[in-house]
């Protein structure tokens, strides 16, 4: 697929990595039309082609007293508001069938997650939306076993996927990203490195996922230097009360730094 194929993407001629960035759950309008307001003002400061993203629900979670979600109606409109009023595109993660035409009017990418991305009826009815498809690979699969999900897309007559990859089990409690995966996956579709949820250090005792945001920036530059066509990094204004995932989360007021940097290893990457 290529990049313009995403309704309103903009920066595409800038030669850039593009970028998936928002907050893990969308919590309210307030949050996220603040978050797209800074996301899109940095990016296009710096040419990024951006992607907003937010998950309307969340269920895929550790304990029953987790937050999943404000209301699906209520978060696919916030989704779609964002997009009205910033001209920006959106995705969204679905977890059953039905999520994918109920999401699909709302916005411009499904997402599978990366424990569901072998449930062929899901991958298959995300495709049959004709919206782009990011399939995030399972922690538990290798890089090839990717060319088999991209395959379920292209079958449903859907030539618009990607690849993610949101790093690989490490033992019971920790995750590490296998770069040499990514030009592997790139033969298959372009490929996403997913930042944040690569730090993740899950299953532990509490119900609470952990992370490492400190190793944000070398895990993100190791990414751009191995050439992956974009980026996923989710981001709060404020982690430490985030609904989800604030653990792994980089703090809204370090995107700018962080994509500055990303942004230069870019351009000297381009001309080797």
């Amino acid at each position: 697929m290529a990049l313009t194929d995403i309704p309103n993407i903009k920066h595409t001629d800038s030669n850039n990595f593009f970028l998936l960035a928002g907050p893990c759950a969308i919590e309210g309008e307030d949050m996220a039309m603040r978050i797209a307001e800074k996301a899109i003002t940095i990016t296009d400061k710096l040419e990024i082609p951006y992607v907003f993203k937010g998950s309307f629900k969340k269920a895929n979670r550790s304990r029953i007293d987790s937050f999943t979600g404000i209301g699906d109606e209520k978060a696919l409109k916030i989704l779609r508001k964002v997009s009205e009023t910033f001209n920006v595109p959106t995705v969204t993660d679905i977890h059953e069938v039905s999520d994918a035409e109920k999401a699909a009017q709302y916005v411009d990418v499904l997402q599978i997650p990366a424990f569901l991305v072998r449930q062929t009826d899901l991958v298959v009815a995300a495709a049959k939306t004709g919206k782009v498809v990011n399939l995030k690979k399972g922690q538990f699969m290798s890089p090839e076993a990717m060319q088999h999900a991209v395959k379920k897309v292209h079958d449903a007559g859907n030539q618009k996927a990607w690849i993610t990859d949101r790093g690989t089990m490490f033992g019971y409690q920790d995750m590490i990203v296998d770069f040499r995966g990514i030009p592997t996956m790139r033969e298959y579709a372009p490929t996403v490195l997913d930042v944040t949820h690569s730090l993740q250090q899950p299953n532990q005792s509490s119900g609470v996922t952990g992370g490492r945001p400190d190793m944000i920036e070398t895990i993100a530059r190791a990414g751009v230097v191995n050439n992956v066509d974009g980026l996923f990094i989710e981001t709060h204004f404020d982690p430490a009360n985030a609904k989800s995932d604030g653990a792994n989360m980089l703090h809204l007021d370090y995107l700018e730094g962080l994509l500055t940097n990303l942004v230069t290893i870019r351009k000297t990457i381009n001309n080797l």
